[in-house]
């Protein structure tokens, strides 16, 4: 009787004496981040597009992006001399947009300024051609768990160009390739959804044009996420893109330190879609 009291005690003991674990989780000041992909389809019949910036601040490690409000935000041509103002189209949405022409968005070297809380920020780009998708077709390979979707893409390299692509697979899933192997080839390969897709699903997949720095900079974002993070969502590391400080009143060391996350880049795109069997 007295062993089973003095076993009743210690199972009690232990289940009363459960220490609280405090875990350290990465931490950093609040940052601009600023989505300014801007994908440009010259298949659509229409000399007007609709440059579009998304921008929010980062807050706590597990934290949502929350939208802000800028002072202001240009985009200009410098090639042509002109300037656009982006507008908020919805009040605390975060979403400034204006209408321009094909023709400023992919000549000459665009630059982007946005003015917020008192400091300047700063990116240029130039548009970037790519060629169209020739085949999409639906595989029947697996690699693991044998439930995934295999699809088949093919496309042909331009020659004489060095030239580097962003596939975006949908579900904020992104693959890079460059074309040092395969310049002026036709190039064909299979991409996998590892969670496997519903039959009658459709997918669209898109190529777009890129540079070599935005190829570095997806690469890297690719890496560090497993694959499955889109290049505008909370980073799962410090990935630096093209945004840079230059307010004029700060000393150069604080203008590293107060960077912004996210990307300026301008791309010819082309899409396909495909119904899943």
């Amino acid at each position: 009787m007295k062993k089973m009291i003095l076993i009743l005690f210690v199972v009690l003991y232990c289940f009363s004496c459960e220490d609280v674990i405090e875990v350290d989780v990465p931490t950093d000041r609040p940052r601009l981040m600023v989505d300014a992909l801007m994908k440009i389809d010259t298949t659509v019949n229409s000399s007007l597009y609709t440059a579009r910036v998304k921008v929010g601040a980062t807050n706590d490690f597990f934290s949502e992006i929350e939208p802000v409000q800028l002072e202001e935000i240009t985009l200009t041509n410098l090639a042509l001399g002109e300037t656009i103002v982006l507008n908020e189209v919805q009040t605390g949405s975060g979403v400034y947009s204006q209408d321009t022409s094909i023709d400023f968005m992919t000549s000459g070297t665009l630059e982007l300024q946005i003015e917020h809380s008192g400091q300047m920020y700063r990116a240029s780009t130039t548009f970037v051609p790519t060629v169209p998708i020739e085949s999409l077709e639906q595989g029947e390979g697996t690699l693991f768990s044998g439930d995934e979707t295999e699809i088949l893409v093919s496309f042909t390299d331009r020659a004489n160009r060095e030239d580097f692509y962003l596939f975006d697979f949908d579900f904020n899933e992104y693959l890079v390739t460059e074309d040092e192997f395969y310049p002026g080839q036709t190039f064909s390969f299979s991409y996998f959804y590892e969670e496997g897709l519903e039959s009658g699903s459709t997918l669209e997949i898109s190529i777009l044009g890129v540079d070599e720095p935005f190829y570095n900079y997806m690469n890297q974002l690719i890496v560090q996420s497993g694959g499955d993070q889109g290049p505008f969502q909370t980073p799962a590391a410090t990935v630096i893109g093209n945004v840079v400080n230059t307010s004029a009143n700060l000393s150069e060391s604080e203008r590293r330190d107060n960077f912004a996350l996210g990307y300026f880049a301008v791309c010819q795109t082309y899409s396909e879609s495909i119904t899943i069997e």
